[in-house]
């Protein structure tokens, strides 16, 4: 075995069939098809503080490892806070930018980050990408890198070479086989299930219809008034619309059936929009957006409509994003998600290690608690 790591700039560089044909790219965010829209229409790159700078490993001429990797110049878009740490390191003198992460831009969703193919031996080549992506780090002179929202095999991989293991929770839902929404209410205990309804019946009263689509399916139209949303539900919370209108075009093309569209409708207009995309076994809940406030629209189209279509098309796991409590009480559980952190400078390893360690206690006493206050009747 000959192995040979090397560092793109841009994703084109590799060939897509040979990118996607690695395990773990068949997650939407991983795919070839995904990175290289991000980086062909700017939503990537100097401006945002995300240069890419891909990893990839081969044997002789054949690519069998890879991981996206990004040069970074802010923490902007990770969801992975860390703040704190450079506020550290700008107090002690020291520059906590440029580092790296290996990570999808924007997106807190768990999946691989250790690309590798099927028939390798897997331990070998992932020791070998880890230790690559090391190396990669102490050429660069960066103060840190980091993993960001690796699967529980990646966590473990990591861990075992040495890196910080960070705790975090989301909130996912898990299909036990329900046969339809109602099915799955029948699992509740009263109040839930009561409060439920009454807030779809409060959207249904609204004279709204919700209409299903992928984006493929949507036209210019209705393309540029779904981004508008997107774009407007940052504005109002102070971000920035990173993904252009001819991203959510090009993936919806290049991703035919996983992109994945709620559009609510007042009077044949649409007024409000929830973006997620699909893979095979899981819905992810993106980006949403409205025209104006109506009444529980937001947990319609963001869950109650996300839920209806895993159960219909028998997909096994929702993800609906990062953060929100208010999710526990629709069916979705505490879940503990993870990253991974090598520190250069040994002394800000070790305070980082010591912060870590009693984060995650919290963290798992947090987990634990509110799976004490899950929806679902006592005997489920």
């Amino acid at each position: 075995m000959q192995l040979r790591s090397t560092i793109i700039s841009n994703i084109s560089e590799v060939c897509s069939e040979d990118w996607d044909a690695l395990e773990g790219a068949g997650q939407p965010f991983l795919s070839h098809a995904f990175l290289d829209a991000l980086e062909r229409h700017d939503c990537v790159g100097k401006h945002w503080g995300w240069l890419p700078r891909h990893l990839l490993l081969h044997d002789g001429e054949r690519l069998v490892a890879a991981t996206p990797q990004y040069l970074k110049t802010n923490s902007y878009g990770e969801l992975v806070f860390d703040g704190d740490w450079a506020e550290a390191y700008q107090r002690s003198g020291l520059a906590y930018y440029p580092k790296l992460v290996a990570a999808v831009p924007y997106t807190p969703t768990t999946g691989a980050r250790l690309l590798i193919a099927t028939d390798v031996d897997r331990e070998v080549i992932v020791h070998a990408l880890i230790e690559a992506a090391i190396n990669h780090a102490r050429r660069l002179s960066v103060s840190s890198l980091h993993w960001l929202f690796p699967g529980l095999r990646d966590r473990d991989a990591l861990a075992a070479q040495g890196l910080l293991i960070r705790t975090g929770c989301q909130f996912h839902w898990h299909n036990q086989g329900y046969a339809d929404f109602a099915h799955y209410l029948d699992h509740f205990t009263s109040a839930k299930r009561k409060n439920i309804r009454r807030e779809r019946r409060r959207v249904q009263e609204s004279g709204l219809s919700i209409r299903q689509y992928y984006g493929e399916q949507l036209s210019e139209t209705q393309w540029r008034i779904v981004h508008r949303h997107y774009a407007a539900t940052f504005a109002r919370l102070s971000g920035y619309a990173t993904l252009s209108l001819a991203f959510f075009r090009d993936i919806s093309q290049r991703l035919p059936g996983q992109v994945v569209i709620f559009l609510a409708e007042q009077e044949g207009r649409p007024v409000a929009s929830a973006i997620c995309l699909r893979d095979k076994h899981n819905l992810y809940g993106r980006h949403w957006g409205c025209d104006k406030h109506f009444d529980k629209l937001h947990f319609e189209l963001c869950y109650y409509q996300g839920l209806d279509y895993c159960i219909r098309h028998g997909l096994q796991r929702f993800d609906p994003g990062a953060q929100g409590e208010h999710k526990i009480s629709r069916g979705f559980l505490p879940t503990a998600t993870w990253s991974a952190h090598w520190i250069a400078h040994p002394e800000f390893r070790s305070a980082i290690a010591d912060f870590l360690h009693h984060e995650t206690c919290g963290i798992q006493d947090y987990i634990e608690t509110l799976g004490e206050h899950t929806p679902f009747k006592r005997n489920y």
